[in-house]
């Protein structure tokens, strides 16, 4: 397969998401997967695409036979669902560790079963290395590696393949303290909650489109 783009894996890991942790509201209509790919949380790093963005992925996640699309007979809205699960082979447990890494980028051991808590409980932390071990060791293609550690971190990272190597980003050259770092103001937490409630709005106006839409439907 291809390397996937960011934009593609951000696409695809949030179908993913949802499948898992919203099946109710699964398979998405575009403008709901433009708000999941769009979400403050459980995302890293926070991205604000638009629907042209967004439907261009898609198309070109279907010519990979990632994505398919769907109407229901009664539906005017158009719906995607991820189709990797069946696509790469990949059960439960390895399905909700690759999409960590693809929402949050590289993880550490007790990072993925934290974050993966909702699409899958680890019982034990030999569990998620198991599973990791088993994404890494893969044939002909891996869909993980482990990262080299870094200076300063305590342990070793995580990271999905499907983009192709992962870009990390280099240490500072030896002899530089953390001071002379440049360090990046948090986002700030107001614009966070405005995004997230801006996202919440528009998943109820089209709850409410679609009831509406039942509701004329059976009428």
């Amino acid at each position: 397969m291809e390397p996937l783009s960011d934009i593609d894996v951000r696409v695809l890991g949030s179908l993913i998401e949802k499948e898992i942790t919203t099946p109710d509201n699964y398979p998405l209509s575009l403008n709901a997967l433009v708000n999941a790919c769009n979400q403050s949380s459980n995302r890293d790093p926070v991205v604000r695409y638009d629907e042209a963005t967004v439907k261009a992925s898609v198309d070109r996640l279907r010519k990979y036979s990632l994505v398919r699309s769907m109407q229901r007979s009664g539906e005017r809205v158009m719906k995607y669902l991820h189709l990797l699960g069946d696509a790469m082979d990949l059960d439960r447990a390895q399905l909700a560790v690759l999409d960590v890494l693809m929402l949050r980028g590289p993880q550490t051991l007790g990072e993925v079963r934290t974050h993966a808590g909702r699409m899958y409980e680890f019982q034990r932390l030999d569990d998620v290395e198991a599973t990791l071990d088993g994404l890494a060791t893969r044939s002909p293609e891996p869909l993980v590696a482990q990262l080299e550690r870094q200076p300063g971190q305590k342990e070793a990272r995580y990271a999905h393949l499907l983009s192709g190597e992962p870009r990390i980003a280099p240490a500072p050259p030896a002899g530089i303290e953390m001071a002379d770092v440049e360090v990046q103001p948090a986002p700030n937490r107001v614009e966070e909650l405005e995004r997230a409630v801006e996202s919440l709005r528009s998943e109820v106006a089209e709850l409410r489109s679609e009831i509406a839409e039942l509701k004329r439907v059976f009428e």
